[in-house]
């Protein structure tokens, strides 16, 4: 279970995005050691926005954390396959637990995606850079979920020694 303390994160210095206003939490900063429990507590990431095109972060970064032991759910309204997988046109079609939610949309898909993140139970909400902004922020908090934004979540794992990096991994 990723702890409660863990509301709203930033690793970047000054306001979360540039919509910030007074309403929206003020972010404190993830220590090393509550992003390897994030990493470690996590089974199963829905990737919205994931991507079949390699060359793309929205394919390349699933395909790592894939290749790094994450069940990766796949959401993209075309549906199809990704990565081997279903793709999801929603994140209300998922049926199983999800404990992180990966958006790869523009900022202003964010609040929706935050609040249908918090309609399926997911644990967590991480927004990849430049897909942020306050007003999602302030709705996943709303919702009781924590929030990782203007982290790519692969390359995380990389900096944290808990893989190679999505930029040394080589799909097969």
């Amino acid at each position: 279970m990723i702890p409660d303390e863990l509301q709203i994160h930033d690793q970047a210095d000054g306001p979360m995005s540039d919509d910030r206003t007074d309403a929206t939490p003020a972010p404190r900063r993830l220590s090393r050691a509550d992003l390897r429990r994030v990493y470690e507590e996590t089974k199963t990431i829905a990737v919205v926005g994931a991507s079949t095109k390699p060359g793309r972060p929205a394919h390349d970064i699933p395909a790592y954390l894939q290749s790094q032991g994450y069940r990766i759910i796949p959401v993209n309204p075309r549906g199809g396959e990704i990565l081997g997988a279903p793709a999801r046109r929603s994140l209300d079609e998922i049926d199983e637990p999800v404990d992180v939610v990966d958006v790869f949309r523009p900022a202003d898909e964010g609040p929706q995606i935050a609040r249908d993140a918090a309609r399926i139970g997911a644990k967590l909400i991480w927004f990849q850079p430049g897909t942020q902004s306050g007003e999602a922020t302030r709705v996943a908090t709303d919702a009781g979920l924590p929030v990782v934004t203007r982290l790519c979540m692969g390359e995380m794992h990389g900096t944290l020694g808990l893989g190679p990096g999505p930029e040394d991994h080589d799909e097969d």
